[in-house]
């Protein structure tokens, strides 16, 4: 879907969610943001907060609607129900053009990717085939959120991103440095990084009649940071951008796995 005209149409419609919550400050800033481009904006969140949900879909339970007002939708579900609610059901017959995801309180850097409700509303709105973008602003427990950071960077990155052709199958993740506006030192168009394993570990407690449960602890693990990748550009203090595709073959280990079990005679030669 070319999303070109997105901006230049009249008062284009696009659908807000995230997996904060619906009174999260970063999605009631993102609102406040793209009242800029539009006054057509639906938003469709959680009613508690929903992080590290992935892209999963609400199958052996209901999903349970509270309406705010007419264009704000809180949900009981997952970032990926909100996404497929908006678009099929709370929308009406209209579409949206765009469909924003965030602004998340956190990073969605590297494999965070593939744990993130933020990136997976991204993700199936691109399923959908409406352009969407994932945005995060990263924050460390116990320190300042920079939300004048993502004020600034949003408004200005939004109308490129907008105003670009958009391949099948496509999503753009949105990454703003922890640091004050200040100190960012410029916008990248990055890749994907890898982090070393080791980011996510289940931590032992005992409850008071001595049974153990756990929390996941995160503590990510340094390395991983490359030149050209989102991971480098954080560390760097600049706003990362980086193209994504839901596409996950590995093109480079085709031709290798092919002729493998090719000479076992379990696949027949191309």
């Amino acid at each position: 879907m070319n999303a070109k005209a997105v901006l230049s149409k009249p008062n284009p419609r696009v659908l807000i969610v995230n997996d904060d919550g619906i009174d999260a400050p970063g999605i009631v800033l993102l609102e406040e943001i793209v009242r800029q481009f539009t006054d057509d904006i639906w938003v469709v969140a959680p009613d508690e907060e929903r992080s590290g949900a992935g892209h999963s879909l609400s199958l052996s339970y209901p999903i349970r609607i509270r309406q705010r007002d007419e264009r704000h939708f809180a949900v009981k579900g997952t970032p990926t129900d909100y996404a497929l609610l908006g678009v099929y059901e709370l929308l009406g017959d209209r579409k949206p053009d765009l469909l924003l995801s965030g602004i998340n309180r956190g990073p969605n850097l590297a494999e965070d990717i593939t744990y993130s409700g933020t990136a997976s509303a991204a993700i199936e709105g691109a399923m959908l085939g409406i352009p969407s973008i994932a945005l995060s602003q990263i924050w460390s427990y116990n320190t300042p959120v920079h939300w004048e950071t993502a004020r600034h960077y949003t408004a200005q990155i939004l109308p490129g991103l907008i105003d670009m052709a958009w391949t099948q199958g496509s999503f753009v993740n949105v990454n703003f440095p922890h640091c004050p506006l200040d100190e960012v030192t410029g916008v990248r168009v990055t890749t994907q990084g890898m982090r070393p394993p080791g980011s996510f570990r289940p931590m032992r407690r005992v409850d008071e009649r001595h049974v153990p449960y756990y929390w996941i602890k995160i503590a990510f693990p340094d390395g991983g940071a490359a030149e050209g990748n989102d991971l480098a550009a954080a560390r760097d203090k600049a706003v990362s951008i980086t193209p994504m595709q839901l596409d996950m073959t590995a093109y480079d280990q085709l031709d290798a796995m092919r002729a493998r079990f090719e000479r076992a005679g379990i696949v027949q030669p191309a």
